[in-house]
C-alpha cells in the first residue's frame, strides 16, 4: 500500500485524464504508481517522454528488450 494517495481521474488536469485513460486502454487499470505520479504534472511528462524515448528505440531485438524489463520487475519485485 502507498503512503500517498493516488488522485482520481475527477481530481486531474486533462493531459493526465488522456494518461489514465491510456494506461486503462493498454493495461485494463489505472495502476497505483500512475495514480500517485498525477501528484507533478511536470513529472508526469518526464515520465511519457522517457516511455516514448524507450519504446523508439530499434537497436536491441524486441525479444531480449521483454526478457530484460522482466528480469528488471523480478530484481525490484514489481508485479508488472
Amino acid at each position: 500500500m502507498a503512503r500517498i494517495r493516488g488522485l482520481e481521474a475527477g481530481e486531474t488536469n486533462p493531459l493526465t485524464r488522456f494518461l489514465y485513460w491510456m494506461t486503462k486502454r493498454k493495461l485494463g487499470r489505472v495502476i497505483e504508481a500512475v495514480k500517485i505520479t498525477a501528484h507533478q504534472p511536470r513529472l508526469v511528462l518526464a515520465s511519457g517522454q522517457m516511455e516514448m524515448g524507450q519504446q523508439a528505440v530499434h537497436s536491441v531485438e524486441p525479444k531480449l528488450k521483454a526478457l530484460a524489463e522482466i528480469k528488471a520487475a523480478l530484481m525490484i519485485g514489481c508485479p508488472f
